[in-house]
């Protein structure tokens, strides 16, 4: 590491210590991990070996490949992405990710005074974040920190979005264009924008900050 480098560690260290400080605030259980080996040490360390675990839609997850971790030690697993469950089976998954004993998932964006925005096709990931449950746990990479409201809603419609239609091959303008376009079309997956400004109620709700870029 040279000297820059050790520079920009400090900015995203003091970047996610802050925002650690916001979300405790918010009543959200934060951790700071640095590596994805820790990112799923903590996760297993969290979940029981008997825990059900819905995942949500995230590129993230699957990135650090925390699904093959939970299905290999035999957690049962509630995964709409499974490819080689039919669409009803997809379904059935969905509504059981509600119900589950955790529920594991990212976010689309995240400001630095710690409020959450997220924006769904089906509202099957954002509906588990908020109740039904007993723990959430987000995996947030550093690329998805903003600076407020409005960015974290630009991010989620022209990043998170835009990325997502073009990985599932809908024809949509940003999957062209790479932004938003506003286009309200019957395959549009911005149907549900949800704001988290402080933990749900009912529900624990652990945020692991990593300085990692993973994810859209």
């Amino acid at each position: 590491m040279n000297e820059f480098d050790s520079v920009s560690v400090w900015h995203k260290e003091t970047i996610l210590e802050e925002l650690s400080v916001k979300l405790k605030k918010r009543g959200f259980n934060p951790v700071i991990l640095n590596t994805v080996d820790a990112i799923k040490e903590f996760i297993l360390n969290t979940i029981p070996d008997n825990a059900t675990v819905g995942l949500g839609g995230s590129v993230t997850l699957r990135e650090t490949g925390i699904d093959f971790m939970l299905n290999s030690r035999g957690n049962i697993v509630f995964d709409h992405w499974d490819g080689s469950t039919s669409p009803q089976e997809k379904l059935d998954a969905r509504r059981k990710q509600l119900t589950a004993d955790y529920f594991l998932t990212s976010v689309n964006a995240i400001t630095v005074d710690g409020e959450i925005v997220n924006i769904d096709g089906a509202g099957n990931r954002v509906a588990s974040m908020i109740f039904g449950p007993r723990h959430v746990i987000a995996v947030v990479g550093y690329n998805k920190i903003v600076s407020n409201l409005d960015e974290a809603l630009w991010r989620a419609k022209n990043i998170a979005s835009a990325k997502n239609c073009k990985r599932l091959n809908l024809d949509t303008p940003c999957a062209q264009k790479g932004y938003c376009m506003d286009c309200k079309l019957p395959n549009s997956i911005c149907r549900v924008t949800t704001i988290l400004d402080y933990k749900p109620m009912l529900t624990e709700f652990s945020i692991i900050l990593t300085p990692l870029e993973i994810g859209y």
